[in-house]
């Protein structure tokens, strides 16, 4: 058996490789799988380092940013639509995880987006 990691789309897994025979026979014991998904931290889309103390709106899922319904210094409660994120020809809004005051933004209309990537900051 081999171990290795392997990254999609930014969520790093630890997966075990077991050879098999030309019957499909498995020629090593069989290990219990891997356990949960290793989260892997998302590369950085902007410049965020001068925003500190506050909460990271995140993608939830890899898409393309349509719209950003919120500017840096508006104030915002929990749940409100921030942005519109179609992924899989679906427009799904990302919501404010708490209340507070944009303090930053970090992407814009027809941006690409990772899963993780950080889309705005909260304080």
């Amino acid at each position: 058996m081999k171990r290795y990691n392997i990254t999609v789309n930014g969520t790093a897994y630890d997966v075990v490789v077991e050879e098999v025979d030309t019957q499909g026979t498995v020629s090593a014991p069989v290990s219990k799988p891997s356990s949960a998904p290793t989260p892997a931290t998302p590369a950085p889309s902007a410049d965020t380092s001068t925003v500190t103390g506050g909460t990271n709106v995140e993608s939830p899922m890899p898409g393309v940013i349509l719209d950003v319904k919120v500017n840096v210094g508006d104030t915002v409660s929990e749940g409100q639509a921030l942005f519109v994120l179609e992924a899989m020809k679906m427009e799904n809004d990302v919501n404010a995880p708490c209340a507070g005051t944009v303090v930053s933004i970090s992407v814009s209309k027809q941006a690409n987006v990772e899963t993780g990537t950080v889309l705005a900051v909260i304080k």
